[in-house]
């Protein structure tokens, strides 16, 4: 994790080694997303249908709702509330992975990458991940969205708005003490913005957490043989151990 006022490094252990990071990776989808629509290269109102080849289970909501379309804008918000991978490949096929690769070169990272659209199973002739990235990038890709350095200010707050609407605080953030369906503002002084990153044998967040003595950018993975109940709830609970350092740092 690293200092959001000097970018210091705080805290790192094997923060160069490239693990899966789950939907973790979506997040370079929306920059991407977020700089067309400053560019004005594509439309927030621009309306893209489902199709069954977006069809994907697990996480996200508009595979159980009856829309059969959504503003391009909302399609970007669902991804960031919910991690929606229906969402997420509806805008994938109208973005692009090559865009997607290519920005993130563009901004610098080497061992950060979006590899795939979502998949329920992942063949021979598929990338073996969804996402993989260093905790050193994905505190740093943070570092620059908070301080409006990705692509530009607008871009970069898009995407933290986009990011602030995610339920998912069931990992590092569970010990911050929000409100997992609203925790855009301040409370307690503290303010927080993260992406969470869920497969078989990984766990993966990166966010932001500021608070009245500090504010810090943070990322961190875990790749684990997820053979039983008790070894994924041992990682949880190292991850919220994790989380309560960070809330002490900060306040």
């Amino acid at each position: 994790m690293s200092d959001l006022a000097t970018g210091g490094s705080v805290f790192a252990v094997d923060e160069r080694i490239v693990l899966p990071t789950a939907s973790v990776g979506k997040i370079l989808l929306l920059i991407e997303v977020s700089a067309r629509l400053t560019e004005r290269s594509v439309s927030d109102f621009a309306i893209i249908d489902r199709v069954d080849g977006d069809a994907v289970a697990d996480s996200g909501l508009w595979r159980h709702l009856q829309a059969p379309a959504f503003p391009l804008g909302d399609l970007a918000a669902l991804v960031g509330a919910t991690s929606d991978n229906l969402a997420t490949n509806a805008l994938l096929r109208q973005i692009g992975l090559p865009a997607v690769r290519a920005r993130s070169e563009k901004l610098g990272l080497a061992r950060t990458a979006l590899l795939d659209r979502v998949r329920d199973e992942r063949g021979p002739d598929h990338a073996p991940q969804l996402s993989v990235g260093s905790t050193a990038e994905l505190a740093w890709l943070f570092h620059a969205l908070a301080h409006g350095h990705i692509v530009d200010e607008e871009t970069s707050q898009r995407v933290l708005g986009w990011l602030s609407l995610n339920a998912d605080l069931s990992l590092v953030a569970g010990s911050f003490g929000r409100d997992p369906l609203a925790h855009r503002g301040v409370e307690h002084n503290t303010w927080m913005v993260n992406k969470t990153g869920t497969d078989a044998g990984v766990r993966s967040e990166a966010g932001v957490l500021r608070g009245p003595r500090a504010g810090v950018s943070y990322a961190v993975s875990v790749h684990f043989e997820d053979t039983d109940l008790g070894r994924r709830l041992r990682v949880i609970d190292a991850l919220r151990t994790f989380g309560l350092d960070l809330l002490e740092y900060v306040h």
